[in-house]
C-alpha cells in the first residue's frame, strides 16, 4: 500500500479530562488510571479492537509485558491506556521516569520538565518509576532502587496485575527489539516472587489499534547458568512471548 494511503486510528483525548488531571499534577491527589484509560479508549475510531480475550486476567498475581510498540504520530502511552481500559481492575505499572528526546536541540529541557511531570503522574496514578532506556552509568543506583521498590511492592500487593515492557523505550517501526541487560534477570525475580508472566502484543493493523493477549506462563531457566546467560534466557522467553502477540512483520529476532 502507497505510504500516504495508510490508515490509522484517531486518537484524541476527553477534555473534561483534563481539568482535574492538571489538578491534580500541581497540587496532588489520587487518580484511577483505569478509569482515565476508559475515557481516552472509547474516543478511539475505530474502536480498540482486542484479541485473546479468554486470556486476560481477571485479578492478579500477573505480570503483562508487552512491547514498547513506536511510530511517529503514535505516543507510547496509547498502550498503557489500552490496556488499563480492557483489564477489570486496576494496574501497577513500571514506567520510565524521563523522556530524552534523543538529537534534539530541547532536550536538556524536555528531560528535567519530563522528570517532574512524570514523577507527579507516577505519584497520582501509583506507579513505579524507573530510569529512562537505554541504561546510561549515572543511572544505576537509581535502577536498583526501582528494582527494590518493585520487589518490596509485590509481597505487599499479592493479587497485583503489574504491567511492563522490557524494552523500555521507543522501537524504530515498533519492530521488536532485545531488552537491556538486566530486564530478563528483573521479569525472573518477579516470576520467582510468584508472579505468572501474561504477553501483550500492541500493533496498529487495518486502522485500529490492537490488542492479543496470550496465556500466561511460569518463566524458569535452568539453574546451572552464569547470571548474564540467566537474563539472556529470560529475555529470549519473554519476547519470544511477546512477538507470538504480534504480526510477522514486527517480530525480527524473534520469529
Amino acid at each position: 500500500m502507497h505510504p500516504h494511503l495508510i490508515m490509522f486510528p484517531q486518537y484524541t483525548y476527553p477534555t473534561r479530562l483534563i481539568p482535574g488531571l492538571v489538578a491534580n499534577v500541581l497540587f496532588g491527589g489520587q487518580r484511577s488510571f483505569r478509569r482515565d484509560g476508559l475515557a481516552c479508549i472509547e474516543r478511539l475510531k475505530p474502536s480498540l479492537r482486542v484479541f485473546g480475550v479468554e486470556n486476560i486476567p481477571q485479578r492478579g498475581p500477573c505480570l503483562i509485558t508487552f512491547n514498547h510498540y513506536y511510530r511517529p504520530g503514535f505516543d507510547a502511552w496509547w498502550m498503557a491506556l489500552a490496556l488499563a481500559a480492557t483489564l477489570p481492575v486496576e494496574l501497577h505499572f513500571v514506567m520510565t521516569g524521563e523522556l530524552t528526546y534523543p538529537g534534539k536541540w530541547y532536550a536538556p529541557l524536555g528531560k528535567a520538565g519530563s522528570r517532574w511531570l512524570l514523577r507527579r503522574l507516577s505519584k497520582i496514578y501509583g506507579f513505579t518509576t524507573t530510569p529512562p532506556m537505554p541504561p546510561r552509568e549515572k543511572d544505576v543506583a537509581a535502577r536498583a532502587r526501582s528494582v527494590r521498590e518493585t520487589l518490596t511492592f509485590t509481597p505487599q500487593h499479592p493479587q497485583a496485575i503489574l504491567g511492563l515492557s522490557p524494552e523500555g523505550g521507543d522501537q524504530p517501526g515498533g519492530l521488536l527489539n532485545w531488552p537491556p541487560l538486566g530486564a530478563g534477570r528483573f521479569v525472573l525475580l518477579l516470576a520467582e516472587q510468584g508472579f505468572p508472566v501474561l504477553p501483550v502484543g500492541c500493533f496498529e493493523e487495518a486502522g485500529a489499534l490492537c490488542l492479543r493477549f496470550g496465556a500466561a506462563y511460569r518463566l524458569q531457566v535452568p539453574r546451572a547458568l552464569v547470571p548474564d546467560e540467566n537474563d539472556r534466557a529470560a529475555a529470549q522467553t519473554v519476547m519470544s512471548a511477546i512477538a507470538a502477540q504480534l504480526p510477522p512483520r514486527l517480530r525480527v529476532d524473534f520469529g
